[in-house]
C-alpha cells in the first residue's frame, strides 16, 4: 500500500475561512479528499474536535499527517506532545509546513516544544483579551445579563400583593405571567414575608 499524506486544517471561529489552509495543504502534496477540517473549534484539546479524530484515524503506518502550522494541530504543550507520541508509536510522520518533524532529533524536539509553547502562549493571550473585552463591555453597559422577567414596578406590585396575603404563589405567578421561582425570588429580595402570608396554592 502506498504511503499517503493526510491533511488537517482548523479555524477557531465560524467567521474564519479555511481556504488558505486548504490551499497550503494541497501545495504540500495533500490530496483534496484527504483533508480533514474543524470549523469554529479551538485547539486547546483534541477531545472535542471530530475533524482531528478523523484525520488521526485515517493515518496508517508510513503515512504523514500534514498541518500548515503547529498551532492548527494543538494549542497546548501537553496535547501537542501527546499527539506526536501517538503518531510516532503508530509509525506516522508529522509534517509542519514544509518540514517533517523528527522526534528522535534533540534539536527537532527542542524546536517542536518551542513552537508548542508559543502556540499555547498565543491561546492564553486570546483568552485574556476576550476576558478583558467582556469586562470593558460590561463596565460600559454593553454586556448585560438576562433581562429581568419583572420590571421594578411589577416586582414591587407583586410583593405588595404577596404581603396582603390574599393570593397564593400560583395565583401571583399566573397574574404576572412568570414561574413560581420568580415569585419566590422577588419575595426573598424584598426581605421575605411572614410564612403564613403567602401559600403555595
Amino acid at each position: 500500500m502506498s504511503e499517503l499524506k493526510i491533511g488537517y486544517a482548523r479555524v477557531s471561529t465560524n467567521e474564519q475561512d479555511l481556504t488558505a489552509q486548504r490551499t497550503g495543504l494541497e501545495a504540500l502534496g495533500v490530496p483534496t479528499d484527504r483533508i480533514y477540517v474543524d470549523h469554529g473549534l479551538t485547539g486547546t484539546t483534541r477531545v472535542a474536535r471530530p475533524g482531528l479524530r478523523e484525520a488521526l484515524a485515517a493515518c496508517r503506518s508510513g503515512d504523514t499527517l500534514v498541518v500548515t502550522k503547529l498551532d492548527r494541530l494543538a494549542r497546548s504543550v501537553p496535547d501537542a506532545r501527546d499527539i506526536v507520541a501517538e503518531l510516532t508509536a503508530r509509525g506516522v510522520r508529522l509534517q509542519l509546513g514544509g518540514s517533517v518533524h523528527d522526534p528522535t532529533d534533540p534539536v527537532g524536539r527542542l524546536l517542536f516544544n518551542v513552537l508548542a509553547m508559543v502556540a499555547e502562549f498565543e491561546a492564553d493571550l486570546i483568552r485574556a483579551r476576550t476576558r478583558e473585552g467582556m469586562a470593558v463591555a460590561k463596565a460600559k453597559g454593553r454586556l448585560r445579563g438576562k433581562k429581568p422577567k419583572l420590571t421594578p414596578r411589577q416586582e414591587a406590585h407583586l410583593v405588595s400583593l404577596a404581603r396582603a396575603g390574599e393570593h397564593t404563589t400560583l395565583e401571583l405567578a399566573e397574574l404576572f405571567n412568570v414561574g413560581r421561582s420568580t415569585v419566590y425570588r422577588a419575595i426573598q429580595r424584598a426581605g421575605g414575608l411572614n410564612p403564613t402570608a403567602v401559600t403555595d396554592g
